[in-house]
């Protein structure tokens, strides 16, 4: 029995919050929303938001690099902006297509960012240059997601496919015809054996890498287009959000639904919830929504 209780509700951003992302600390986390400010928040201290950036456009998709206290920003119809966290001084900008930018994935030295115009481009971390520009699409890259076991990179396509493609030489190894609308949300199981994807046909599906990305299980899991995926820490769990307000809780195992959180039960969003944080601070789940706040949510797992 899993039992959620809201322990907070963040309502700094202006406008609809569409990404989150983990900084180095447990308690500390970043928002980023279509107003343009980048935020960092205090689990510890939730009244109080700390602005890190202000961009002119709206921004989907940030990506922390731990190890240099780095934040990677990705401006609509702009380009990458990195932060220096510490400083809060713009280190570097790349200028990019004039598109959206919905996700951004970083592996060893190369970054990804996925584009509305179906161009993944691939960036040296270190030299902060275009490696390649992969177009596999004319429609979206909506998300992505890194294999390092296989060596390889998922991305999900407003074409409705997910494309797989080799890690090291970029080259497109295979196509699934996914879905019956964009796929707005990869993720890769913790121990590699399955990637996850969501839609915005409101379907949850379940491919085995071994047997070469067979459908192993399909779920009605929404009512309304599937934007996120997110695992706990102890991977035993995982979460999905959707259009249609909720955040629902599954067992990662047996893909089984455990928890449904959503506004009539627990004080839930009133929109869209577009992105998820499954914290290493005391189990607790952070939310972002088109209703401009950030919720946080704590489980309690009762024998």
């Amino acid at each position: 029995m899993i039992k959620v209780e809201k322990i907070d509700s963040f309502t700094g951003h202006r406008d609809c919050v569409y990404a989150l992302e983990k900084s180095g600390e447990k308690h500390r986390f970043f928002s980023a929303a279509g107003d343009g400010f980048v935020v960092r928040w205090n689990l510890q201290k939730p009244d109080v938001g700390e602005l890190i950036a202000k961009i002119a456009h709206s921004v989907y998709a940030l990506a922390y690099l731990p190890h240099i206290n780095h934040l990677w920003i990705a401006e609509n119809f702009e380009g990458i902006h990195v932060i220096d966290i510490e400083t809060k001084q713009e280190l570097r900008s790349l200028k990019l297509a004039p598109t959206n930018y919905f996700d951004i994935q970083i592996y060893q030295n190369q970054a990804f960012v996925a584009g509305g115009d179906g161009v993944i481009s691939v960036i040296d971390v270190e030299s902060f240059v275009f490696r390649k520009h992969i177009k596999a699409s004319e429609m979206s890259v909506r998300c992505l997601a890194i294999n390092p076991v296989d060596r390889e990179l998922a991305a999900g396509f407003s074409d409705n496919t997910i494309k797989i493609f080799d890690l090291l030489t970029l080259e497109l190894k295979q196509v699934i015809a996914a879905h019956s609308n964009s796929v707005f949300a990869l993720k890769y199981a913790p121990d590699f054996r399955f990637l996850l994807s969501g839609s915005r046909d409101a379907r949850l599906k379940i491919w085995n890498i071994e047997q070469n990305y067979a459908l192993e299980k399909e779920i009605v899991a929404h009512t309304f287009a599937i934007n996120h995926i997110a695992y706990r820490p102890d991977n035993r769990l995982f979460a999905t959000c959707s259009m249609d307000k909720s955040v629902k809780i599954w067992d990662a195992e047996t893909f089984k639904l455990l928890k449904v959180i959503d506004r009539a039960r627990h004080a839930g969003h009133g929109t869209s919830v577009n992105k998820l944080l499954w914290t290493d601070f005391d189990d607790q789940i952070v939310s972002g929504s088109d209703d401009r706040t950030i919720s946080i949510w704590k489980l309690y797992e009762e024998k």
